[in-house]
């Protein structure tokens, strides 16, 4: 079986197992950003504001 592992990937395997609260963090900082709900009202606004694109972007007509 193939179990090569680069430099890299060893280091940060043995960077979370000496920092276990690293973990915790990371997910606590992803909550801020990716895991967000967005209000139905704004998400109705940002529908509306959105700006379609031509199909053919260089057409001067």
């Amino acid at each position: 079986m193939y179990n090569y592992q680069s430099d890299t990937t060893k280091f940060l395997n043995e960077y979370l197992a000496q920092n276990p609260e690293t973990e915790q963090s990371r997910l606590q900082h992803r909550n801020l950003l990716w895991d967000v709900e967005l209000n139905p009202e704004d998400e109705k606004n940002f529908a509306a504001a959105r700006i379609l694109k031509k199909a053919y972007p260089y057409l001067t007509e």
